[in-house]
């Protein structure tokens, strides 16, 4: 099956079984590609949120070590959020690009 020039595919910003990634073919204006923008924005919010957390809790000299590891597990998944969202975001610009160079 080859793919047309002005379909890419979309890594969508959740996993699927067996921790999968999930891609959606589109043209970006669907149900589930506003879905997927809607989740990528709570995500990048949630991450920034977190960054403020962290940083109160780095100044606290009083932290445990258990708040401490809490946090940084919570940290690792949120990285790892804004590294799909930075990925497909980044692969989006590059389809949109070809795109450009190549009108129907």
């Amino acid at each position: 099956m080859t793919q047309d020039i002005t379909q890419a595919a979309r890594l969508l910003p959740w996993v699927g079984d067996e921790g999968k990634p999930c891609y959606l073919l589109g043209d970006g204006e669907g149900h589930v590609s506003r879905i997927a923008d809607n989740i990528e924005s709570v995500q990048l919010g949630m991450a920034a949120d977190l960054l403020g957390h962290v940083e109160d809790l780095l100044s606290d000299r009083s932290a445990t070590p258990e708040q401490l590891r809490y946090v940084v597990a919570r940290l690792a998944e949120s990285l790892r959020e804004v590294h799909r969202v930075a990925r497909s975001r980044g692969a989006r610009l590059v389809g949109d690009a070809v795109r450009a160079d190549h009108p129907e």
